[in-house]
């Protein structure tokens, strides 16, 4: 078995290289890019804008949050946000009274649907904000969850 997952990694790898070196692969696309570890580390809601480039936020109709009014379990909660702000080019995820305020934050390319989803830990009940990039502007959209089991150690 051992063997046989060497050959896919051996194989997968040379396959990288050589789109890198046939210019199909830009430079940082095949490996883990940069990423604003500063923002990851903040432990407000306003300290995650700025530190995510924004002065402020404006609330925002237009931004929806699909996620439960009450998670069974804090571990893994789902959350989608989609965006009907025109030229939105990031979706990022705050949790107010998480240890650390952004959970998530993705680029949106051109010409994409501005939605994404994935499962987040909620150490307790706290309001969760989508926050959204459009045109340069910075808005948002809250919603409160409840936690009945505690996601971050609880």
């Amino acid at each position: 078995m051992d063997s046989k997952r060497r050959e896919v990694l051996k194989t997968g790898g040379g396959v990288l290289a050589l789109a890198a070196v046939a210019g199909i692969l830009k430079p940082g696309e095949g490996l883990a890019q940069e990423w604003n570890k500063a923002a990851f580390d903040t432990k407000s809601v306003a300290d995650t804008v700025k530190a995510l480039g924004g002065s402020g936020s404006t609330p925002s109709g237009a931004i929806e949050i699909t996620a439960p009014d009450i998670a069974e379990n804090g571990a893994v909660v789902p959350i989608a946000v989609e965006s009907k702000l025109p030229r939105t080019q990031a979706i990022a995820i705050l949790i107010e009274k998480n240890p650390n305020t952004l959970s998530a934050e993705f680029e949106i390319p051109a010409g994409t649907d501005p939605f994404v989803s994935t499962r987040v830990k909620m150490a307790e009940t706290s309001n969760v904000y989508a926050l959204v990039t459009a045109d340069g502007k910075y808005f948002h959209a809250v919603k409160e969850i409840k936690v009945t089991i505690g996601g971050c150690g609880g």
